[in-house]
């Protein structure tokens, strides 16, 4: 089953369940798949990387306005953000530890040859493709420019 089937599958559930957090959270997942199929020309079939791609986006999203709001004191819409946020995350790969991102990253930079911080981009075009929706790309970038620096 595919995650486009999974969520709808899941929206159901949260439905005879009452879960009005999980049933609003997939919903707006969903929709954002289906604007993602039609804007690919009417593609028929969006693939569990995309997908991947999409929630990893909305996450993101909701941890960012989460923050804000904890700023302007409002604790409560926080909450509401976060929740969703955990709704979303059971659908995404399992992140990568601070530990296995490192040694990633080691290993993506010995691959490419990197002798140093010039060596950035280079690094970073294949980790981000590499290591994407495992861990976040702000994570990966700090990781690099840590591992360049010290050599």
């Amino acid at each position: 089953m595919n995650l486009f089937d999974q969520i709808s599958d899941d929206i159901k559930k949260a439905m005879l369940a009452k879960d009005v957090v999980a049933r609003d959270t997939l919903r707006n997942v969903k929709k954002e798949f289906i604007e993602a199929k039609t804007a690919k020309n009417g593609a028929d079939e969006l693939s569990d990387d995309e997908a991947v791609k999409i929630i990893t986006k909305l996450v993101k999203k909701g941890k960012d306005a989460s923050e804000i709001y904890i700023q302007q004191g409002r604790q409560d819409l926080a909450d509401e953000e976060l929740a969703q946020v955990a709704v979303m995350e059971k659908y995404l790969p399992k992140q990568f530890t601070d530990e296995e991102l490192t040694e990633k990253v080691k290993a993506i930079i010995e691959e490419t040859g990197a002798t140093g911080p010039k060596d950035m981009g280079k690094v970073m075009g294949i980790a981000s493709k590499t290591l994407a929706g495992k861990a976040e790309g702000r994570l990966i970038s700090e990781k690099v420019k840590t591992l360049l620096a010290s050599m």
